[in-house]
């Protein structure tokens, strides 16, 4: 229950696409259902402080398989996951992360994309996830 890597270039290939039609430059983040990074993407001229934010967009995401923007909800003062960002070295709790699932439904890694603004973030990230 893994993605392959062949799975996660066409991921980042389909989120570059979304990206492009929407005139954004991002940073692209697969990793696997361990949270291991698998395949990373940037696009040129992207910010490079958007590359860590990426790569923790998409360990969240699988670490709690759920989209970080969900995280982020949650994760309020008075919240169920307040102050949660804490945890596991640093989360990213703002829209951009999403998890991938294979035909079964099964969870086999994350996306993970900044570079625009967090709607945008998530628009790509979603894409690519659902290239799979």
């Amino acid at each position: 229950m893994n993605i392959t890597l062949a799975q996660a270039e066409k991921a980042i290939a389909t989120a570059k696409e979304k990206a492009k039609a929407i005139d954004a430059k991002m940073n692209i983040t697969v990793v696997d259902a361990g949270a291991n990074l698998v395949a990373f993407g940037r696009m040129d001229g992207a910010w490079l402080g958007s590359l860590d934010i990426s790569i923790k967009k998409a360990k969240t995401a699988r670490y709690f398989d759920m989209n970080t923007g969900i995280v982020g909800e949650l994760s309020q003062p008075g919240g169920s996951l307040y102050n949660i960002e804490h945890s596991n070295g640093g989360l990213i709790t703002f829209p951009g992360g999403v998890p991938i699932k294979n035909t079964k439904g099964e969870i086999i890694g994350a996306i993970g994309v900044s570079g625009s603004s967090v709607d945008n973030d998530h628009t790509v990230a979603e894409a690519g996830s659902k290239a799979i």
